[in-house]
């Protein structure tokens, strides 16, 4: 088994990674959180595959478990859906002893840390991450959030999870698309802080890949750990894991979340700010051609087809990121290196309209 510790003062856990764990989530959850009531929080795809077998062994172990199980997709992170998860955690009588499991992927990660967070000023909670984008990103780093209609995760915390429980196994279970979508966190990773990932990614086939996913996760995690460790309120250093994301956020919301899904989003985000990082001689010349080359590799889009500029744009203005002095981009200089720069929209305007032309 390997393990990665988060060491953020008061605020210690650690990530635990092997194939199978999930069999044995239970018992290792009990040894980190001996308490009494237990709710997991799941969605309708994820309880087929996992629930039943979490479930039994929490029994096994002893725990009071009750499930809640929510519709799958991005919409279910939301205000009504946290209203509902409220209302449930009062039906089985939770306190502040008591200890909320997330079995899936980015929104019942995101959703039940903010729960967790909120509900009688913060009770527990455990991750189990089973989609590559939780698991190498944000099941880590306690980013816990729910979505408004008028933008993702504007409504947020920081709030640590107990234990984070990664089994590589669960991924053999994802739809292609699904997939692919997280390796693009997978490659965010690469392309902002590891050079020899980027490379490895690259000349791997599916099944060489498949076989490294311990190496591949655990190379992300620890990515993420140093900078959340140096880092923890997103004011410095861990604004680079944001690479091709305000674009990408931008894009998700431009197609009303229905066109494109997050890792695709940012796919395109990574390729376009690595475009416009070489327009503004701030990315070295060329390297977008290896971007986009990684990114097809994994059957992932990378242009802004058929996209209204202006309307990109004035929604990237609206980004949680915006400052005084500008909207914070992340750049890469070279591929494994990166940093953060304040830009006026309207020269992100000027370069993508160059781009077009």
């Amino acid at each position: 088994m390997i393990k990665i510790p988060i060491n953020i003062p008061g605020k210690e856990y650690e990530i635990y990674i092997e194939r199978g764990l999930i069999k044995n989530a239970a018992s290792v959850i009990r040894k980190v959180v001996p308490c009494k009531n237990v709710v997991v929080i799941t969605d309708e795809n994820v309880n087929k595959l996992y629930a039943p077998s979490l479930m039994d062994g929490l029994a096994k172990e002893g725990y009071n478990a009750n499930i809640v199980v929510l519709p799958a997709g991005e919409s279910t992170k939301s205000m009504s859906s946290l209203e509902y998860l409220y209302n449930k955690f009062i039906d089985y009588s939770l306190n502040r002893d008591s200890l909320l499991i997330a079995l899936g992927g980015g929104v019942i990660g995101d959703l039940t840390g903010f729960a967790a967070a909120t509900f009688l000023r913060g009770i527990s909670y455990v991750q189990i991450p089973t989609s590559i984008t939780a698991q190498v990103d944000s099941s880590i780093g306690g980013k816990v959030a729910v979505d408004l209609k008028r933008g993702k995760n504007l409504v947020g915390n920081f709030y640590h999870p107990k234990l984070v429980v990664m089994d590589p196994e669960v991924l053999s279970t994802l739809e292609e698309r699904f997939f692919s979508d997280g390796m693009a966190e997978v490659i965010k990773y690469a392309l902002i802080r590891d050079r020899e990932l980027f490379n490895r990614l690259l000349s791997w086939n599916r099944m060489q890949l498949s076989n490294n996913l311990e190496y591949v996760l655990s190379t992300c995690c620890n990515i993420k750990k140093q900078i959340v460790e140096k880092d923890e309120k997103d004011k410095g250093e861990r604004m680079l894991l944001n690479f091709g994301h305000t674009i990408g956020h931008a894009v998700e919301k431009y197609y009303d979340y229905k066109k494109f899904s997050h890792g695709e989003a940012v796919a395109i985000g990574m390729y376009n700010i690595a475009l416009i990082g070489e327009h503004l001689g701030l990315t070295e010349k060329g390297t977008n051609v290896h971007v986009k080359e990684l990114i097809n590799k994994y059957s992932l889009p990378f242009e802004l087809k058929d996209m209204d500029i202006d309307v990109l744009v004035d929604t990237m203005s609206g980004d949680k990121k915006v400052l005084d002095n500008g909207l914070n981009f992340i750049f890469i200089s070279e591929i494994g290196k990166s940093f953060i720069k304040a830009i006026d929209t309207s020269i992100i305007r000027k370069s993508l309209k160059s781009k077009e032309g």
